[in-house]
């Protein structure tokens, strides 16, 4: 499994996640989106497009999973460094690694980090 996780703003766009999954690595094998469960229709636009499932991570899933990446905002509105690594890392299952840390949208308004399995 490889899953491509992602954060971002409220006013995120279709153009703004596929800029952060591009500068990512791309979607090339990436087989699962994944976020937290409240921005899950966030990428919506973006799983239509690429016709991949979305996992909806409830926040406990995010909690305390260590990321190369630290925000302190969002470690103290979430309880993890990066909400594209953690999800990434959480969807992907126990023993999964990042491919990299995660990257932004040139315009600032999405995150995204891509994890394989370790299956």
């Amino acid at each position: 499994m490889i899953v491509a996780g992602f954060g971002f703003r409220s006013e995120v766009t279709l153009a703004a996640l596929q800029d952060a999954l591009a500068r990512a690595g791309g979607a090339q094998g990436v087989t699962h989106l994944a976020t937290l469960a409240a921005k899950a229709d966030g990428l919506g636009p973006l799983a239509m497009a690429l016709d991949l499932p979305i996992i909806a991570l409830d926040l406990t899933a995010l909690h305390g999973v260590p990321t190369p990446t630290r925000s302190d905002r969002v470690e103290k509105m979430f309880g993890t460094g990066s909400i594209a690594e953690a999800a990434a890392l959480a969807a992907a299952g126990p023993g999964a690694r990042l491919r990299g840390p995660r990257v932004a949208s040139s315009d600032g308004t999405a995150t995204a980090a891509i994890a394989e399995s370790a299956i």
